[in-house]
């Protein structure tokens, strides 16, 4: 008799148990349910948040390489430029070297043309020199050609005016026959080599009889 009521208590105690446990179990779940439905937003937020974070720093990244580039292509066309200025001005450079160098070796050569006039003039007269002149007509010619070829011009002097720039005045002559400032003679021929006067004529010029430039003279 006493176990049965052992028993029975037992069970009762067992059924009193059960549904609290159950009850606990569903608020359990249901409490769960609700953690998860507020944490669900939250953490969707969050992911949105570091993504446009990490599109922004990517765009920030794209802009800078850009900068970048722009800048590099701005230092390559700088440097291009300053390369083809400077090959044109070394060019340039060697032209006028050149150039300077083919003028010194003409105006080494002037006073060659002045001897080999002085030589026709002095035997123009002689019968028995024609084939010595011709040879050295044949010779000044070839060195005339030589020169002219480089550049070389004679200035016209004699009967033309005078010009301070390609004439220099050794003598004035008081004359009616002629006007005042008019080259009479030539006392060395002047020449100019690639439109750059390479030695002044030096002549004689006519004045006016009674003229400031014939008293000076």
């Amino acid at each position: 008799m006493a176990f049965h009521n052992r028993d029975k208590n037992r069970g009762d105690s067992e059924n009193a148990a059960g549904p609290p446990e159950m009850v606990d179990g569903r608020e359990a779940l249901v409490d769960t349910g609700q953690a998860g439905a507020e944490s669900g937003p939250a953490g969707a937020g969050a992911g949105k948040a570091r993504e446009a974070e990490g599109v922004s720093s990517l765009s920030e990244q794209v802009q800078k390489l850009r900068v970048e580039k722009e800048d590099l292509m701005n230092t390559l066309v700088r440097r291009q430029a300053d390369f083809e200025n400077y090959r044109k001005r070394i060019e340039k450079e060697r032209h006028t070297d050149r150039h300077r160098g083919v003028e010194l070796l003409v105006e080494r050569l002037l006073p060659v043309l002045d001897a080999f006039d002085r030589a026709l003039v002095e035997h123009k007269g002689a019968a028995d020199a024609d084939e010595y002149r011709k040879g050295f007509e044949l010779i000044r010619r070839q060195l005339w050609d030589a020169l002219s070829k480089q550049g070389l011009k004679r200035i016209e002097s004699v009967g033309k005016e005078f010009n301070p720039h390609l004439h220099h005045a050794i003598e004035r002559v008081e004359t009616p026959d002629h006007a005042d400032g008019t080259i009479l003679g030539e006392l060395q021929p002047g020449y100019m080599f690639n439109d750059r006067v390479l030695r002044p004529a030096m002549v004689r010029v006519a004045a006016e009889p009674g003229s400031k430039s014939a008293r000076e003279n």
